[in-house]
């Protein structure tokens, strides 16, 4: 004979389920931008007005796990200075001062991109959210730069995510996933006042025979007449040491060679 308690155990159990799916599902998605749990990555931020190139930046970033990043600045008008994400806390380091300054993960470091965009590249650790439904992938801005339309229509997973921390640069995200790869292909990033702030539009490119994401582009909703372009040169595997993620040593190390 059927149970009432066991028909109220199967819907309790249901959002547990499917928080555990998508904890699943952003981890394979993570992978195509993190592909070891310690790397380097060399990132290429470009600024394009009406298209034509206003502003570059170069940065090289270490990720290590525990939502650890040092992003180190490498062009000749910021170099010395360095960005260090501990959880979720962020600190400036400039090279004339003995004093780290704190900062938020908002904090613009080049057009749209801000110090989360080039420290964090990571959803699982900070969202948590629910599969809104599934359908036909969204195509980009027709002749935007970089996208290449896919050879036959795709179907994606929309996912709406929920900050699951403070310190994270989106309040929300409405991720769409490709369904059968869980390859990134577009987030819609929303600030704490519930609007939209900008939208990312996710570049793969073939590595060692694997899909990888290795470009992020950011269109803002404000000024539709720029674009700000995150390249990633390379992503390799690379351990930086436990010592360079302590803000007070971090004042005193130039950090020479790396």
């Amino acid at each position: 004979m059927f149970k009432p308690i066991s028909l109220l155990a199967v819907f309790l159990a249901a959002p547990a389920l499917a928080a555990a799916d998508v904890a699943a599902l952003l981890k394979e998605a993570d992978a195509f931008r993190l592909p070891a749990d310690a790397v380097r990555v060399e990132t290429h931020v470009e600024l394009y007005r009406n298209d034509a190139l206003d502003k570059e930046r170069l940065y090289t970033v270490y990720v290590k796990p525990g939502r650890r990043s040092l992003v180190l600045m490498k062009s000749p008008s910021e170099i010395g200075q360095k960005v260090l994400m501990l959880a979720d806390q962020f600190w400036l380091l400039m090279p004339e001062s003995q004093r780290p300054l704190r900062i938020t993960a908002t904090q613009k470091l080049l057009g749209e991109a801000s110090t989360g965009d080039i420290a964090s590249m990571t959803w699982s650790e900070d969202y948590d959210g629910s599969v809104k439904d599934e359908a036909d992938c969204p195509a980009p801005p027709a002749n935007l730069p970089d996208m290449m339309a896919p050879p036959k229509p795709r179907r994606c997973l929309h996912l709406d995510l929920a900050q699951a921390r403070s310190g994270v640069t989106y309040a929300r995200v409405e991720l769409y996933l490709e369904k059968a790869s869980k390859l990134p292909v577009k987030a819609d990033l929303y600030v704490g006042s519930g609007k939209r702030a900008k939208e990312a539009w996710y570049v793969p490119k073939t590595v060692n025979g694997q899909p990888q994401i290795m470009a992020m582009l950011l269109l803002d909703d404000i000024q539709p007449n720029r674009r700000t372009v995150i390249r990633y040169r390379s992503i390799v595997p690379k351990a930086a040491p436990d010592e360079f993620f302590n803000p007070a040593a971090l004042v005193r190390n130039p950090l020479s060679g790396w």
